[in-house]
């Protein structure tokens, strides 16, 4: 059992997501002591408060809350959608940031995305911080991992074959299980 535990949340439900590949490689490139489950976010419904019940979130959101609650951290990686991020990934954090209890609520988190343009996920991962920062989940800042041209970088199964980016992944790797130890410590 890894000593840290982190939950992956990839911002994209396609099946052949360049996003999920790269929460895949970062699974393959991890230090030692360290493991990560990849969270789907399908289930999860839109959010709407009318569906809180005795002060109960439906199970799918439940569910996701239990798994960010349990973990020791969040490895969530999107892709750029109109110069912010997915609809499907706000909505989760919408919910998870919802009273009481937010499961956020000063969770380390490494942001890292993918995308098939030219520009790796800047905007969108600025916004993800932004609202990050709202629940006070403490973000890793440095190092990033913008992946840009991702159809270059990965193989046809979806694979991180590019060495370039797999030392950018294995450096933001490390310096999150650091950063995790030390805000442990705190």
């Amino acid at each position: 059992m890894p000593d840290i535990h982190l939950m992956g949340i990839s911002g994209s439900l396609r099946s052949s997501s360049f996003n999920t590949a790269l929460l895949r490689a970062a699974q393959e490139l991890m230090p030692e002591g360290m493991g990560m489950e990849i969270y789907d976010l399908a289930p999860i419904p839109m959010y709407d408060q009318d569906l809180v019940k005795d002060g109960k979130f439906p199970e799918p959101v439940e569910a996701m809350r239990r798994k960010m609650t349990e973990s020791d951290g969040l490895m969530i990686a999107t892709p750029e959608y109109n110069f912010s991020v997915p609809g499907v990934l706000k909505n989760a954090l919408d919910w998870a940031s919802r009273p009481p209890d937010s499961p956020l609520e000063g969770k380390p988190a490494a942001i890292m995305g993918a995308t098939s343009g030219n520009f790796g996920t800047v905007r969108a991962q600025m916004h993800l911080r932004q609202v990050l920062l709202y629940s006070n989940t403490h973000t890793l800042r440095k190092p990033e991992v913008l992946v840009m041209n991702a159809a270059e970088k990965f193989d046809g199964n979806g694979r991180l074959v590019d060495e370039t980016t797999r030392d950018f992944l294995r450096q933001m790797l490390e310096a999150y299980q650091e950063w995790i130890e030390r805000l442990r410590v705190k």
